[in-house]
Formats: C-alpha cells, structure tokens, sequence
C-alpha cells in the first residue's frame, strides 16, 4: 500500500474541524515528513471545497506581500464561489518573518466583512510556530498535532513487520527504500535529519554553536535510553559550553521532532528540572541511519537489538504523550531504574520493558511501587506484554482504569 491512500485517523478530526462554521484557523504541526501536506490535501479533496494551496519553503520572496498575495487569491477564489467557503492551506509558514501579525489582520479583516476564506497553516516542527501564535493570535487557532508514525499505521499502509518499524522507524517518505539499506540510510541522512537541522532549526533559532548541536543530536542517538548529565554529555562532546547552552539545544531538538530528553520523576518540580536527562529519540530510524551495519547485524547484536527495542518503545510513549499532553518521565534511585513513568493528572503508570538485552541495571518497579503506589505497573517484552501488542495500542489506553 501507498501512503498517499492511506488516510491517518486524524484526518477526520481535520475534516469535521473543516466542516463547521469559520470559527478558528486550524494549525497542523508536527515534525519533517510525517504526512501533514499530504493529509491537509486528501481532507480537502473529500470535502469538494475550493482551496488555495501554497508553501513557502525553499522560496527567497516568501516574506509579507506575497503572503498577502495568497490571501487575496483565496479571498478571490471566495468572491466566485457563490457563497462556499474556500479554503486556504499555507504550509511552512513559520519561514516567514512576521507571519502572525499578518495572518491576525488578514484573519481579522475577514471575520468583519464575512469573507468565507477558511486557513490551514502547516509547520515542520512541532513548537517552532509556538511563539508567533500565542503572541499574535490568541484565541484565534486550534491546534492538531501530528505525531510520527505508529507501528499500526507502518504495518497498515507499508506492510512493516515488527522488526521493519523498530529498524527503519515511521517515515512514510523512507518506506518504499527499505530493501535498500544503503540507499535508505542515505534518505533519512540527507532528507531528514540534516535538513531538519540546517533548515528548521538553526534558520528559525539563535544557535551560538551549531556544531555543538549537531554532535549533540549524533550523541543522543548513540546513547538513546540512556541517562547521561549535561556534564558527562560535555565531556563525551569535547566541547567548553555549559551545561545550559547544551540543555537548550537539546530543548531545540526535541521541538523539531527529532531528539528528547526525559526528566526523572520525583514530586517536586524542582527536583525533576535539575535530574540528568535520559536521551530518547523520536523515531528509531535516526538512530540505525547512522549505523553502518545491516538489518541482520542488528538483530544478531543483542546489545544493540535491546537498545533500539527499548528505544521504539519510547519513541512511542514519547510521541503519544506529546500528542495528547500527558507527561513523560523516568525514575531512579541508586541503582534501581524504571524505565518510564506515564502520568496524566493523577493517573500514572510505571512502565518497565525487558528487551532481552544484557542487564546493566536493576528493576526499580518494586521500590517504585511502594513509594509512589502508581495507578498501574506494566512490564512489556519478557513475561509481560508482547511488543507488538503494546505498540499496537494509543498511549491513552495504558492510563485507563
């Protein structure tokens, strides 16, 4: 299957968004290639509607006429649509300086003369559009977060085994290559993640020191599920920064999809700020596409197949709990671990998961247990739930009573 005929679930939470009167500009975010275009323009063609699509990524006379430009096609579109709502789709937006204002005056001016123009704006990093939305446009947007790929939606439309998704991850955009290692490897480097870096982070953010950044991400995939302080990343970077320079930069990462890192879970907050970070990629596939070794030497390095098994694992709690606003956390104290902590309000579920990989730690679920008595305690892999079975169900459905 195809994943331009594949339809995401969240394309119908678009489409009845779409289908109500104009009340708020729909602001699709999520990481580089997750799908958003594609699932804008398939709701758009369902829906029958008239509709203005232009990007401004890669343009250099992106900047405030043109955008006011697009308007005016989709307010001319509007003017001979006998009365039917267009809808204008402007995707990269965030590259353009000053955007928010202009979409407020243009939104605003619409709402008063009862233009039915309907806007979608779509960004490639999940908060880069953060600052110029809630500082401009207050109570005028809703937003649907895309996440990456679920193994479900992999298997669905690609036909991903178990072991495709933890070695290639969910990018769509990569399915088609994985019987071409080296030719996919090449992709996700080239298309992905340095043109995430160079082009979604360091053009729409102050990086003093981009190299830094740079093998700070190439760290972090090495040592996903890991839990390594700032001081320890600085000397594995061999670099003279601080450690707020480098928490900042991992900050960036994680808003542009790519690279996050786990607070360790505690009841006071300001014990969870100062804890070392456990490193957690987003999508599995930026961890392998830095390894030059094949699907089979991965799995015969049980090691390694434990770490990228875990880190699936993660890369999906991570992705579910950023899409529905719950909280994500590990635990530790002296030498016992649990590997993540899910909590929604005071709902949380102490998660362990066994890969089979050789134990460089000792279970903490037991000592957990009995000083934070979670709502759930959930062991996946060895003599709990299967993997599969746990990456096949929403994020939500483990903090259900």
């Amino acid at each position: 299957m195809n994943a331009i005929h594949y339809e995401r679930p969240y394309a119908a939470m678009l489409a009845s968004r779409l289908s109500e009167p104009r009340r708020f500009i729909q602001v699709i975010a999520g990481a580089r290639q997750v799908g958003k275009t594609t699932l804008v323009m398939q709701v758009v063609k369902k829906l029958g509607a008239p509709s203005v699509y232009v990007s401004a990524d890669g343009l250099t006379l992106s900047d405030i006429p043109w955008l006011t430009a697009q308007w005016e096609r989709a307010r001319l579109r509007a003017s001979d649509a006998q009365s039917k709502s267009v809808i204008l789709v402007l995707d990269e937006v965030q590259k353009i300086s000053g955007w928010s204002e202009t979409v407020k005056r243009l939104w605003d001016e619409d709402t008063r003369l009862e233009i039915p123009v309907k806007v979608v704006l779509l960004g490639s990093a999940p908060l880069l559009m953060q600052q110029g939305l809630t500082e401009s446009m207050a109570g005028r947007f809703e937003v649907l977060h895309l996440p990456h790929w679920s193994y479900t939606e992999m298997r669905e439309a690609f036909g991903f085994s178990l072991d495709d998704y933890i070695i290639f991850g969910g990018y769509p955009g990569a399915a088609s290559l994985i019987r071409d290692p080296l030719r996919w490897r090449r992709y996700i480097q080239d298309s992905l993640i340095e043109t995430t870096i160079s082009r979604d982070v360091l053009l729409m953010q102050r990086v003093d020191k981009p190299a830094l950044l740079r093998r700070l991400f190439e760290l972090g995939c090495r040592y996903s599920g890991q839990i390594l302080s700032y001081t320890k990343m600085l000397g594995q970077l061999q670099d003279a920064g601080n450690t707020v320079t480098l928490a900042h930069y991992l900050d960036l990462l994680s808003r542009a999809g790519m690279l996050t890192g786990l607070q360790k879970y505690a009841e006071q907050e300001v014990h969870q700020r100062a804890s070392s970070p456990k490193l957690q990629v987003l999508n599995t596939a930026l961890m392998t596409a830095s390894m030059d070794l094949s699907p089979d030497e991965l799995r015969e390095d049980r090691e390694l197949w434990g770490r990228l098994v875990e880190s699936a694992i993660g890369a999906h709690l991570a992705n579910g709990a950023f899409e529905h606003g719950f909280s994500l956390y590990y635990w530790r104290e002296n030498n016992r671990e649990v590997d993540f902590i899910l909590k929604s309000g005071k709902s949380f579920v102490a998660i362990e998961v066994k890969s089979g990989r050789m134990p460089d730690r000792f279970s903490g679920l037991k000592m957990f247990a009995e000083f934070f008595r979670p709502s759930r305690i959930i062991i996946v892999g060895e003599n709990g739930i299967p993997f599969d079975d746990f990456l096949e169900k929403p994020v939500s459905y483990w903090l259900r009573q």
